[in-house]
Order: C-alpha cells, then structure tokens, then sequence
C-alpha cells in the first residue's frame, strides 16, 4: 500500500487545491477563566480562535488532525472538503491564526470529485504515521458509510480516496447517526496501530453507542456508555495511549459538551468505553463542537483541539479551542 500511497496520486490534488483565506479572532475567555488559568478535571486553558472566511465553502467542519510538527492541519468539512493550513501562535503558545491555507474536494477512489451529496460527508479524520513521520490521512464518512485514505504531500492530504476495510454491519448504517468518530491507537497503545470507529446513534442492546475496532490481533465490537443525552462526536488518543471522547447535546438553549479520558488499558474489544470526565461545558463558550486533536507542544506537554461545526448556518460558530492536558491516571 506504501508504494501505491507513494504515487502519482499527487498531481491532480495540488492542480484543484485552492488558496483560502482565513479570519482568526483570538479568544481569551473560558469558563470565565484567562489563558493559562485551569480549567476542568486536568486542563489548562491554552486560548482559542473564531473562525471566519469570505469563502463561500469555508464552513461545516466535522473533525481535525495535525499532519506535522509545525503546527500544519488539516479538517473536513460536511460538503465534502480538506481545509489544510498551519496554526500559528502567539504570547502565553495561544493560538492566533492559520495561515497558507487551501480548501480541496475529497476524491473518490477513481481520483473523481465526490458527485452525490450523499457521498460527500466525511465527518472524522486522523492522520496515519509510518517510521514516527505523518504520510497519510484515514476519513470516517457518514451517510454512505465507509472509511478511506488520502496521501499527504507537504502536510495536506488528497488525490484518490484508497479504501479501507471495515466490517458491513458499520457501512450497512446509511444515515446521519452513523460513523461520526475515528481515531488511531499510537505506538504506546496496547491495542497500536488499530483504528476505532464510534457510530453515533447505533445502539447495542444496553442502548450503549457501538463501536469497532480495527487489527487481526486486538480488532472487535466494544461501545461507548451513553451518558444523560450527550452523543460521542468525536475521538483522540493521547500519546501514552489514553482515549479521549469528545461528546455533544443540544437543548432548547443551545450546545453542551463533554471530554471524557479512558484508560489506555481499557480500550480492548467486548469493553464499555466510559472514563473520566475532563470538561463539560455550554452557553457561549462553547458551540456545536464536533472534532477532537492531539498533538505535543513544544515542551513536550499534550495540547487538545476541539473544533465545532457551524452546519453553514449564521447562528452557529466555527470554534477551535485548545487544552494542555496535565491529568495522569
């Protein structure tokens, strides 16, 4: 699959990419706490962006990954889109921009544009590493439910979708409470180099989120506890091999969240994912928030990106918001 990735895949997804423009307004306030102040269970705020573009595309983003160590992302949107810049930091590491930004349409695996709405709704992402270096990406898509791979050139992903395996009871789920988070097991992991899918509003016969996860070795059904309304949107693993769960609600006055952390040691087939709850949050602070990113800052501390989906609609944000995670089981 390396030498496939390795191809000619590259041309027509740097030929179409288009140059974006994007507005960043910093946000200092969390919780009514400043930049570096804690927040939550094990958190610390490190600040946040509203983000805007004049880009009649720029909008919808679902989940996020970071593709380098520069600070080089790339997000998905529901229309069926790479957004790929660099975050950029300011005073106290919060972020301040994102810079040399492109917006791209996601290919099918014939190296052709998406044609359907209804196959045009990736709603995951993380970024996949061979030899410690970041070369691919791997995209959950809802509605036409299936998983896929884009090569990375220079941090940003595209060219032909290479399709990846997963099992039919997952890609039989043809609706918008399907496959909505995917992340995967780093090196430090028990279960490393397997990818686990959590399907949204597929329930096991304890009314638990079902899940799935990928490997000969330690691949199987597990699920997700349901808690009190909240809906897994997304998921991370930390670098030590601690599962993140990002979840959602949305109540008559407005979004809620909740970040949760799992145990590394019980992230195994045939369990009930649950943890420890990190965060909860709602009101202006927060908004339809969507997509979930780690990655290790400077001094080798882990920072969480929780990104929204403003659903192309006036009344809701698109939000980044970032943590420095200090909690140790």
């Amino acid at each position: 699959m390396a030498t496939i990735l390795a191809g000619a895949f590259f041309a027509p997804s740097i030929a179409w990419a288009e140059k974006l423009t994007i507005n960043a307004n910093q946000i200092k306030w969390f919780k009514s706490q400043a930049i570096g102040k804690p927040v939550g269970n094990g958190l610390i705020w490190r600040g946040g962006l509203h983000l805007t573009s004049d880009n009649e595309q720029f909008g919808g983003l679902s989940d996020i990954t970071f593709t380098s160590t520069q600070g080089d992302v790339t997000m998905v949107t529901d229309t069926g889109r790479f957004v790929s810049g660099r975050l950029q930091y300011g005073e106290n590491a919060a972020p301040i921009a994102i810079e040399n930004a492109t917006i791209e349409r996601v290919q099918n695996s014939k190296g052709v544009n998406l044609p359907t709405i209804f196959s045009r709704d990736p709603e995951s992402l993380d970024t996949i590493y061979r030899n410690g270096k970041a070369f691919a990406v791997r995209v959950g898509f809802e509605h036409l439910t299936r998983v896929a791979d884009f090569n990375l050139i220079d941090g940003k992903p595209g060219g032909a979708a290479i399709e990846y395996t997963i099992p039919n009871w997952i890609t039989r789920q043809r609706n918008n409470g399907s496959l909505e988070s995917l992340c995967i097991a780093p090196p430090a992991s028990p279960v490393a180099g397997s990818t686990l899918m959590i399907l949204e509003d597929v329930r096991d016969d304890k009314r638990n989120h079902r899940a799935w996860l990928s490997g000969k070795r330690d691949g199987g059904d597990l699920s997700v506890k349901a808690e009190n309304g909240f809906r897994p949107t997304a998921c991370a693993f930390t670098q030590n091999g601690d599962l993140l769960i990002l979840y959602r609600d949305v109540g008559i006055f407005g979004f809620s969240m909740q970040l949760r952390m799992v145990r590394a040691s019980d992230v195994q087939k045939n369990n009930v994912l649950f943890g420890e709850k990190l965060l909860e949050a709602n009101g202006g602070d927060v908004d339809n928030m969507e997509g979930l990113a780690t990655h290790i800052g400077t001094n080798n501390e882990t920072i969480i990106t929780i990104l929204s989906d403003d659903n192309f609609r006036g009344w809701e944000r698109t939000l980044l918001l970032q943590f420095e995670l200090v909690k140790k089981f």
